[in-house]
């Protein structure tokens, strides 16, 4: 081309053979030029699309994170992981197996690009098949050509449907442990590069760490659990106690508390504070620990001396539970209970709201009890006279509002009553 063009140049000018030779040179430093600038742009070009592919990574192992950070749901994050491994890695199907630990069996439990159910059956042993040697092995597994590879794949008959060539199986591990594998299936041969192989490692990391997540919230939850179910054993084997104590008021922490509970949640409260008030009415006469049998249990009426030591009883059972935290939700009835609307109460004479709710709801609980149970200074009233007492003394003993509810309470579906 460049001979043809300074052969033009000669007919058409008459040059001499300096210019041919001027012309040519010419000629060969454009063309070069030309190439330069090809060659520039094309490796511009690659430079751009693989900043551009690293940046959609970041935004995939970005948006894991934040799956892992904002959800406690396992099979909602690793479905995330799936759909970003499939989409930055390029892969046909990708799918997480799990270790269960009581077995020891690595269980499918999220994938996508299957045509079949083939794998969502799957129960490995560790060192079993090509999963189980990537958990047991701790190593990445790679087959380039399923169907020449004897692989236990073959054994199921629908797996032949999904017509894949080349795999890859990665050991979830955090902390140290494994936790399952990651595997990725292409429907064509595929020799991917080392970079490729980086963010695959990468992804099964990050999946790792939503399964590590996860469980560990999972075992504090059950710790947390068992923890609850303990103290609320302890505590009714307290109130127990204190019920057997004193045989003639034996379960009226039981009745008391399951009054309470009852208008509780007619007045809406939630679960939690029902929970906090529940615990507080089982323990509502703790502090009579501190008091002398010869009063707590004197068959006539209290001196105004006695009375005073009796009236320390709800301090006794705030300085005995105040130490315990799982308690300090539970200390408005055991603390306040004898308090009165009027501001008439003990022992820190409160009046109207100050009173805290759980105490002025289980107030009325409590007198109804005493009311229709025998004590040694006077017989049980009837159901009728005592509900009569509690109207005659609103606002004056009791919170208006939590005696309008009181009145709705159906008393014969309490227990013992």
């Amino acid at each position: 081309m460049i001979l043809n063009i300074a052969s033009q140049h000669l007919h058409d000018n008459d040059l001499s053979a300096e210019g041919l030779t001027a012309e040519l040179k010419i000629a060969r430093q454009s063309s070069a030029e030309i190439v330069m600038a090809v060659r520039d742009i094309t490796v511009r070009k690659k430079g751009e699309d693989q900043i551009q592919r690293q940046l959609d990574r970041l935004a995939s192992l970005r948006a894991i994170d934040m799956a892992i950070a904002s959800s406690l749901d396992l099979k909602l994050t690793l479905n995330i992981v799936i759909e970003q491994v499939m989409k930055q890695l390029d892969v046909d199907a990708a799918d997480i197996l799990l270790i269960t630990p009581q077995t020891q069996v690595l269980e499918f439990v999220a994938g996508n690009g299957f045509r079949t159910s083939a794998l969502q059956q799957t129960h490995l042993r560790l060192g079993e098949s090509n999963a189980g040697q990537a958990a047991y092995e701790r190593r990445v597994i790679s087959i380039p050509d399923l169907r020449s590879h004897k692989t236990d794949f073959l054994r199921s008959l629908y797996f032949a449907h999904e017509d894949f060539v080349t795999y890859y199986a990665a050991p979830l591990i955090t902390r140290g442990q494994v936790k399952g594998v990651l595997e990725v299936f292409f429907r064509s041969s595929n020799t991917p590069d080392s970079e490729w192989l980086d963010y695959f490692e990468t992804f099964a990391g990050q999946a790792a760490i939503a399964i590590d997540n996860v469980t560990l919230f999972n075992d504090l939850q059950r710790s947390n659990d068992e923890l609850t179910i303990a103290y609320n054993f302890m505590i009714q084997g307290w109130s127990r106690a204190l019920d057997l104590r004193d045989h003639k008021t034996e379960g009226n922490s039981r009745r008391v508390t399951e009054i309470t509970v009852k208008l509780a949640r007619m007045m809406g409260l939630g679960e939690h504070e029902i929970g906090s008030l529940s615990r507080g009415a089982l323990l509502h006469d703790v502090g009579e620990i501190g008091i002398p049998d010869s009063i707590l249990f004197k068959k006539g009426p209290l001196t105004a001396t006695e009375w005073e030591v009796m009236r320390q009883h709800p301090k006794y059972a705030y300085d005995l539970l105040y130490p315990v935290p799982y308690l300090h939700t539970a200390l408005d009835i055991p603390y306040c209970h004898h308090e009165r609307w009027d501001g008439s109460g003990y022992p820190r004479g409160l009046r109207g709201e100050e009173i805290p709710l759980a105490a002025r709801i289980f107030a009325i609980a409590d007198v109804f009890d005493a009311l229709t149970c025998d004590r040694p200074y006077r017989a049980s009233w009837s159901k009728s006279k005592a509900i009569e007492y509690i109207y005659t003394k609103t606002g004056i003993l009791f919170d208006p509002q939590v005696v309008k509810i009181f009145q709705n309470l159906d008393l014969h579906s309490v227990q013992s009553m």
